[in-house]
């Protein structure tokens, strides 16, 4: 749903806006297209650092940071090791208030929420590892409450990139619910069948449904605040990056997975489909992180229609020809989506996805 001029018109007429406000929504909503319009037509926006002084302050963090990490472990002791990095925590939070509220300086806050989030984790862990409570369920109530903290840090300061930890630490809890003591062996051998069985719907349905799930929850929540943003000028645009950048591993690598493991020609021929429909969501919500997630296993397809001889010419072949095919999607990647957004019927939820007729 959009609205026109006539619309704010009519509630002028109407007593619901002054004129001064019409008018200062049509204000803004010029200047965002015009910031849009100006965009490069194939640009994602994307800010880790806005200057040197970001990465110069960010670095003093860090290292004073690992000073009270180095102090933590001088003293030692369940009391030091549980206090210190909650207090160490309230530090991040105490000086957020200035770097991303008063400052908006997007480096050194990413590092504040990080030390944020691995203060209540490691706090919590020792706490309830010296209570005698089952490896597991420390493990989890530690990621948890991890993950509980960041969702209050994204509440109070708004920054996209706490819903990334937020993410990463609510699928630590569900890793270490779902997966079996076997499975994460293999993980952390890094065995073959370890790593290939973990993320199988049939060898790992627990687990490989457990990522599916978050996948798909990460991929809701993220497309709900892109549709928020469609100019993608804000930070709602910007948290959504971060949770496609979950959602996208989670649901490539269990989906490809399950089909490559299925092996001979029904596998590879269900993968290169799985791999069109990724490449068409992609283009279709214009991020490219689900086909980044998916570019090892086109190598997978290729490896197989070569042949598996694994001598020097066949992985140059394969790195030629997956070079060739992910550089020409990105460098045709406007004028692609422009082709499927135009051959798409039209879908709910089709006009709050960026522009990709006028703008593109």
């Amino acid at each position: 749903m959009s609205f026109e001029p006539e619309d704010l018109r009519a509630a002028v007429a109407a007593g619901i806006l002054t004129e001064a406000q019409a008018a200062s929504v049509t204000a803004l909503a010029n200047d965002r297209a015009g910031k849009r319009a100006a965009m490069p037509a194939e640009d994602e926006p994307f800010e880790f650092f806005r200057g040197f002084s970001e990465i110069f302050v960010s670095i003093g963090l860090i290292i004073l940071l690992s000073g009270i990490a180095l102090m933590l472990g001088w003293f030692g002791g369940f009391a030091m090791l549980s206090l210190l990095p909650l207090i160490s925590a309230g530090i991040c939070w105490w000086w957020a208030g200035y770097f991303t509220l008063k400052r908006r300086m997007n480096l050194p806050s990413m590092v504040l929420a990080s030390a944020f989030g691995a203060g209540i984790y490691v706090s919590v862990i020792t706490i309830l590892g010296q209570a005698n409570v089952p490896l597991r369920t420390t493990v989890v109530g530690a990621f948890v409450l991890a993950a509980v903290g960041m969702a209050v840090w994204y509440r109070r300061f708004r920054l996209p990139f706490s819903a990334f930890i937020l993410g990463l630490f609510a699928l630590g809890a569900i890793y270490t619910m779902t997966a079996s003591i076997d499975a994460l062996g293999g993980f952390v051998s890094g065995s073959r069948n370890g790593l290939d069985g973990l993320f199988d719907l049939r060898e790992s349905p627990q687990f490989a449904f457990a990522t599916l799930g978050f996948g798909i929850a990460c991929f809701l929540v993220g497309m709900w605040f892109d549709t928020r943003d469609p100019y993608r000028l804000g930070r709602h645009a910007a948290t959504a990056f971060w949770l496609h950048l979950l959602a996208a591993p989670a649901l490539v690598n269990t989906v490809a997975l399950t089909l490559y493991n299925t092996g001979g020609t029904t596998g590879i021929g269900l993968l290169v489909v799985a791999l069109a429909i990724i490449t068409v969501l992609a283009l279709v919500i214009d991020r490219r992180s689900f086909l980044t997630a998916a570019i090892a296993y086109i190598a997978l397809v290729i490896a197989w229609l070569v042949g598996d001889g694994g001598n020097f010419g066949t992985w140059t072949f394969i790195l030629i020809a997956l070079g060739a095919i992910v550089t020409a999607i990105g460098t045709w990647w406007v004028p692609l989506r422009a082709f499927v957004m135009r051959v798409l019927p039209d879908f709910p939820g089709k006009s709050r996805l960026p522009p990709y007729a006028s703008a593109e």
